[in-house]
């Protein structure tokens, strides 16, 4: 597992370095009922200390590998692209802290962001990818924060089915370049060692749950996860809720973390961007549309 984590932060520094001129704000800091919350702020060039929103960072990595550090390219050039400061929260990772210490960590994360910065959920977005795409959706899914939520998610080739059934159906139509459906599911399993996997913060109902702030998924056509991010699209929208979905094709996983790897990566960067600033320009149609869908549902 250490050669692995060094070998996959050697691959992230290399192809996508963070921005020149980007600031890091370490964070260690401990809410009022005692959960300690880890990350780092990220301010990208030229990016103002203090803004009017702000963005939530999960990174993935099948829950044993990377951190705020390792995705630093992500974080610093969404915040270039948006003018906005990013928190990616330092989750405890697999194999010595198991599920759902992530998870617990991913909601300290939530509730301590707000506090920090000052500003109401509706003026935060939560981004994240690969794993850090199941972390967050069972964050939004969790029923006081569904209850005061984003004003949007930005998911890059999330991760929805740990049982890994879908990847291994994609992966029978086309092999994935970068990785293996059962190495990801082996990963993923040294997090859920002794759990029920029909848990149901590991099993999302997200067609069942609660609508999800507006939705933009990102995934490569190229990938096993492409299935994952189809399925997950379908299942938002079947909840009432908005979901943009973009297939990028002959793309790799998390290809908008490795920019000399991948032309396509600006792109869909800048278009992330449009999409996080458009959710923040209109939080009233979000809070509109959430009472309508609700009112339809009673």
């Amino acid at each position: 597992m250490w050669l692995t984590r060094r070998a996959i932060a050697g691959v992230m520094g290399t192809f996508g370095p963070s921005l020149t001129g980007t600031r890091v704000e370490p964070v260690n800091s401990v809410l009022p009922d005692g959960r300690r919350v880890v990350g780092e702020w990220v301010y990208g060039p030229r990016v103002a200390t203090a803004v009017n929103g702000a963005i939530y960072y999960v990174h993935g990595s099948g829950y044993t590998m990377c951190s705020p550090r390792t995705h630093r390219r992500l974080t610093s050039w969404l915040s270039s692209l948006t003018g906005l400061p990013v928190f990616s929260v330092d989750y405890r990772l697999a194999p010595r802290y198991r599920f759902p210490t992530a998870a617990d960590d991913v909601r300290a994360g939530w509730d301590w962001v707000p506090r920090a910065c000052g500003l109401p959920a509706e003026r935060i977005v939560i981004a994240a990818d690969s794993a850090g795409g199941h972390l967050s959706v069972d964050l939004l899914l969790q029923p006081d924060v569904a209850a005061n939520p984003p004003a949007a998610a930005v998911l890059f080739s999330p991760l929805l089915d740990l049982s890994f059934e879908l990847c291994a159906a994609r992966e029978l139509q086309r092999r994935d370049p970068a990785v293996r459906a059962a190495t990801m599911a082996r990963l993923v399993a040294l997090y859920l060692v002794g759990v029920d996997p029909t848990h149901h913060r590991l099993k999302l109902d997200v067609a069942g749950g609660p609508p999800l702030p507006p939705t933009l998924i990102q995934a490569g056509g190229a990938e096993v996860l492409e299935a994952d991010a189809r399925q997950l699209a379908a299942e938002i929208r079947a909840a009432g809720g908005s979901c943009e979905l973009q297939v990028w094709p002959d793309q790799m996983h998390v290809f908008q973390s490795l920019p000399r790897l991948s032309p396509e990566a600006p792109k869909a960067m800048t278009h992330a961007a449009r999409f996080v600033a458009e959710s923040l320009r209109a939080p009233e149609r979000w809070v509109e549309h959430v009472g309508a869908t609700r009112q339809a549902a009673g």
